[in-house]
């Protein structure tokens, strides 16, 4: 049985998501956040079988956060009579975007790439 190939490419679709993650935290001057969203970076570099799983669910909260925010500001826009349905639009976009790049991490070439692609024996 042959190996996939590792598509490292497909890592950049969970970096883009944590750098805008990040640019969403400094944007609302959330540091910790920041840092914690920039921190995940080299972690796209591990070859460890658990970093996966961290870097899914840390995307997963960001997906999360995106709805959250897209729901407030929504809210924010009704009350003031402003527009809101493109604003929920987008950020809807950059949520799916989000989770869309935690499922990366089924792929089989990332999960060879990560060693948590092994069959039982």
């Amino acid at each position: 049985m042959t190996t996939p190939p590792t598509r490292t490419w497909l890592l950049l679709a969970p970096a883009l998501a944590l750098l805008l993650l990040a640019a969403h935290f400094y944007r609302a001057a959330e540091w910790p956040w920041v840092l914690a969203s920039l921190a995940l970076l080299p972690m796209l570099a591990l070859r460890r079988a658990w970093v996966p799983r961290v870097l899914q669910l840390a995307l997963l909260v960001g997906a999360i956060e995106w709805v959250w925010t897209a729901a407030l500001l929504a809210q924010q826009r009704l009350a003031l009579g402003q527009p809101w349905l493109r604003m929920a639009c987008i950020l809807g976009a950059v949520a799916l975007l989000t989770l869309a790049a935690a499922g990366v991490f089924r792929s089989a070439g990332l999960k060879a790439r990560y060693g948590s692609g092994r069959a039982a024996a």
